[in-house]
């Protein structure tokens, strides 16, 4: 079987670059299997996670400039160089199978050339985020909804990571097929540490800032406890939480770590993994975080915490409610024996997402398009 991989680029942090990097490996390790990635805007850089090197890179140099939308006149005029060499690269590969991973320009062309091949599109993120502009569109928003679902129709499959999604789909071609997980240490975090965590990219979608303000309220009754947020985003972004927490005098008891290779490291020296995002679809990182044991507080944000956690495995709050937050973080911090309970089963439910697992259903989905 020969499979191609579309993503913008591989050299950023990211939850698509990081799984990519687990799929692509995978597949390269099974028999009779070659696996191509291909590139619109790697610019020379270094991967960013582990690819295997049996896997054959190939970038187009479109280079799009991500500051504009992808509709402005200097991204729209690369186009036409997009799609030739997309079709030219796929004429010369001959997939069985193309995967769109990113939500970029391609999603939009690749249905439409070169059509004898089977195209599958993931989506990772969720639809909710239309939910409203397509109740109220403008003029413009209204013919552009109308082309997605058009375009959407037109894929053989797509990949969506939980069963709330498929309610946001016009087409009835979409498969539920969660992340698998990156990682199953043999052990689980002690949950011994005053150490809360939480990972991701830095992004203003994530919440971060309502959990500075979350944790301003916790530092007054939990002087001993620490907060450490691991991640990257843009340098302005992250510049201001740097700012709001050193405002809040609370810099001794929360940190902006950066970007880590060693999440797992981290998390098994943590005791709760804590997210305020406003929407999410299948977070990874809270599979990982239950991999390694850790009972989680997030907001009950649309749709992907409250199809991975459970009142067995840790909270759920109602979105953008911070007291509550305060109180049920402060409360587990007050219960050892709850967290520890709690840690178990959150293992357990983490199982259910191991590689194998979660790639046999790739590996049948890939199988039937061929036939």
């Amino acid at each position: 079987m020969r499979i191609v991989f579309i993503i913008d680029q591989v050299y950023l942090h990211g939850g698509i670059e990081r799984v990519l990097s687990i799929k692509a490996n995978y597949f390269a390790a099974q028999e009779n299997t070659e696996v191509h990635v291909i590139t619109t805007e790697q610019k020379d850089e270094k991967a960013c996670y582990i690819f295997d090197e049996r896997i054959l890179f190939k970038d187009l140099g479109i280079n799009y400039n991500r500051r504009k939308s992808y509709f402005h006149p200097t991204n729209l005029k690369k186009l036409p160089k997009h799609i030739s060499r997309t079709k030219a690269v796929l004429k010369d590969i001959k997939p069985d199978v193309v995967v769109v991973c990113s939500h970029s320009v391609d999603t939009y062309f690749v249905p439409f050339i070169v059509k004898r091949i089977p195209k599958v599109k993931e989506f990772h993120y969720s639809k909710f985020i239309e939910k409203d502009k397509r109740q109220n569109p403008s003029l413009f928003k209204k013919y552009f909804f109308k082309f997605a679902d058009y375009v959407e129709s037109k894929y053989d499959t797509l990949v969506i990571l939980n069963k709330d999604e498929s309610n946001y789909y016009k087409s009835n071609n979409t498969v539920v097929i969660p992340n698998p997980l990156t990682f199953y240490p043999d052990k689980k975090a002690e949950l011994s540490s005053n150490k809360v965590i939480t990972a991701g990219r830095i992004a203003a979608v994530k919440g971060y800032d309502i959990l500075i303000d979350i944790w301003k309220e916790i530092a007054k009754i939990r002087k001993d406890w620490q907060l450490f947020i691991f991640g990257s985003g843009e340098e302005r972004y992250v510049n201001m939480l740097q700012d709001k927490i050193e405002e809040a005098c609370i810099q001794d008891t929360i940190k902006l770590m950066g970007s880590t290779n060693k999440i797992k490291e981290e998390m098994l020296q943590s005791s709760i993994f804590v997210m305020t995002s406003h929407n999410e679809c299948f977070p990874l990182v809270l599979l990982e975080a239950q991999a390694c044991g850790l009972p989680i507080v997030s907001f009950d944000c649309p749709y992907g915490p409250r199809n991975i956690i459970d009142k067995e495995t840790g909270v759920l709050v109602e979105l953008h409610d911070n007291s509550s937050f305060v109180y049920q973080l402060n409360e587990l911090m007050d219960n050892r024996e709850v967290m520890q309970k709690m840690g178990v089963n959150a293992r357990k439910n983490a199982e259910k997402y191991q590689l194998d697992a979660v790639m046999n259903l790739w590996q049948k989905m890939f199988n039937d398009l061929i036939k």
